[in-house]
């Protein structure tokens, strides 16, 4: 059995990510912050994490096959209104928690020869309006992905998947309308938003040895959003 850490997987992508990989036969430990996981049992277990903690606590085997990293915001305003701490804030969340994690967990990572994974968007490639926010974290995180995966080769993988606007709870306000779903789906070459499946298909794919020729990448699983004009 594979072994596999998803930070925050009670909710969204990390939710169907842990289901995928449970369902595939791998042993999964994830992680819950703010929403409390509805699952804990057989190859499946929860324990409580806050990655802006100064110590990283976790109860994992020694061997470690794959690592995923989930945790993420969409704060969207315009730059005028954003103050310097709320991209600090952005930051020790998705950047600076996932240094934490991998740091903690790379001699687990080492033994396992395993593949990590995290998450950027869209809009670090095409640039939207007020995304200033959620774009300087992620590509840091973007960044953090080439340089790791050049570090750490040829032991432990490292990729990014970049997704455009998916059915989560994170993007409810953005969602919270038909009309805003029709609207935000047509916005993109195949026509719709993206669902969870979607980005944790290709989450397991990265982690399974069927991509075992593939590290350093950006990922863009965005319905052809960055890619090809609509």
């Amino acid at each position: 059995m594979r072994n596999i850490v998803v930070i925050g997987g009670s909710s969204g992508i990390g939710k169907e990510i842990v289901q995928i990989l449970s369902n595939s036969g791998n042993g999964v430990f994830a992680t819950y912050r703010n929403t409390t996981p509805e699952i804990s049992s057989g190859n499946v277990e929860y324990q409580f994490l806050d990655v802006t903690e100064d110590e990283i606590k976790l109860n994992l085997p020694d061997e470690i096959h794959g690592l995923v990293y989930c945790p993420g915001t969409i704060n969207l305003k315009p730059f005028s209104r954003i103050r310097p701490e709320s991209f600090l804030k952005d930051y020790e969340i998705q950047v600076v928690g996932a240094i934490k994690i991998i740091q903690e967990l790379l001699p687990k990572l080492k033994v396992g020869g395993a593949s990590v994974v995290m998450f950027s968007t869209v809009a670090v490639q095409k640039g939207f309006n007020f995304h200033s926010q959620v774009s300087a974290s992620k590509g840091a995180i973007e960044g953090l992905t080439r340089s790791l995966a050049a570090e750490l080769a040829p032991t432990i993988r490292i990729n990014c998947i970049a997704p455009s606007l998916t059915d989560t709870p994170l993007a409810g306000k953005l969602l919270n309308t038909e009309e805003k779903r029709h609207s935000n789906g047509q916005r993109h070459p195949l026509k719709r938003i993206g669902t969870p499946a979607d980005i944790a298909e290709a989450t397991s794919f990265l982690l399974s040895d069927k991509s075992s020729w593939v590290t350093g990448q950006i990922i863009h699983i965005d319905g052809g959003m960055s890619s090809i004009n609509n």
